[in-house]
């Protein structure tokens, strides 16, 4: 299954997630997206479900010798999450990434700041969260996000994906209420490789969709 671009994966992304709110299993939804690449997607999602838009920041934490290379992720001001296999298998220690960590973390903060202008994040207490991104590789970035969606007690947590590598929907599916993931590739070199326009998003693009969206509610 390919996907021409973010947002018509988003529209055929939002069918099983609207049969789900039919069902009584999406009550009082909020739809938080990863930036950046994730907003387009939830936009689409958040306009299907009749639900507020904002995003979930978080970072991956690169390996010193190749930032594309995720051996963690950080999100919010909970401590990092590393794959603990990763960094043994290249001789890594959470210590040794500590200036990494905190570098990704003032890109949270700064992130957060300029998308929101200042507002404060969503209350999810009690809300169905639905999580949004445009892919999953490894998982580990959504994996840092989910839990700290988690911590602010959502009353059910779902993860939304148009694709997903089988090892990372393996990996996060104990994560949450429910996955909602349209197609799992046997064969899975990136998330990119699933769109036919795969265009970089800046921060102008995401800050412009979130006014966007509160407008139109």
């Amino acid at each position: 299954m390919r996907f021409h671009d973010r947002r018509r994966a988003g529209r055929r992304l939002a069918g099983p997630l609207c049969e789900l709110q039919r069902a009584g299993e999406l009550e009082n939804p909020l739809v938080l997206a990863l930036p950046r690449g994730g907003v387009p997607v939830g936009d689409e999602v958040a306009r299907a479900l009749d639900a507020p838009l904002d995003v979930l920041v978080a970072r991956k934490i690169g390996a010193p010798f190749n930032e594309e290379l995720g051996v963690g992720a950080v999100a919010g001001e909970g401590p990092p999450l590393f794959d603990e296999r990763s960094l043994a298998l290249l001789g890594l220690t959470a210590g040794r990434l500590a200036s990494r960590v905190e570098r990704e973390r003032a890109e949270v903060r700064r992130r957060e700041e300029r998308y929101r202008g200042g507002r404060p994040a969503p209350e999810v207490r009690d809300r169905t969260a639905v999580l949004v991104d445009d892919g999953l590789a490894t998982g580990v970035t959504a994996r840092a996000a989910l839990r700290a969606v988690r911590a602010r007690g959502p009353a059910r947590l779902v993860l939304a994906v148009p694709v997903s590598s089988r090892q990372a929907a393996a990996a996060l599916e104990p994560e949450v209420d429910r996955l909602v993931c349209l197609d799992r590739p046997a064969s899975f070199q990136g998330v990119g490789q699933w769109y036919e326009d795969f265009a970089q998003l800046d921060d102008d693009e995401v800050v412009a969709t979130l006014r966007a969206s509160a407008a139109a509610r």
